[in-house]
């Protein structure tokens, strides 16, 4: 499994690439592949206000349908809308072209508190 070490990790299987005030996030490798083909992305609203831990969608697969959990508080500010035509960029680049938000973060050190590269390894035995 690719998990790279620029990234920042939830337990949720979440990645977040921190960006100045913003973190786009999407999902990892790991879930990706557990979940098998990906069939439809239910995104979140732009401008909807989210904690961490709260749900941002979903992501269907012909296997089941997973809830994807914010890692960080904050407000969306922009949606990856490409998903809607061509939910299997998740699978094929979960993370490039299959990253679903970006989050404006109510608190600038929040992607600290998540799992680095090395803890998210240990946590999916990669």
């Amino acid at each position: 499994m690719l998990v790279p070490d620029d990234l920042r990790y939830s337990k949720d299987h979440e990645w977040a690439r921190p960006a100045g005030t913003t973190v786009r996030v999407g999902i990892t490798d790991y879930a990706q592949d557990a979940l098998g083909d990906v069939v439809f992305v239910d995104l979140p609203a732009v401008g909807k206000v989210v904690s961490a831990g709260d749900v941002l969608g979903e992501v269907e697969s012909t296997k089941s349908v997973s809830e994807v959990y914010a890692p960080v508080g904050g407000t969306v500010v922009a949606v990856n809308a490409s998903l809607s035509e061509a939910p299997e960029k998740l699978n094929a680049d979960p993370y490039g072209d299959g990253w679903l938000c970006d989050i404006e973060v109510a608190d600038a050190d929040a992607p600290s508190s998540l799992l680095d590269a090395d803890a998210y390894r240990r946590l999916t035995g990669s």
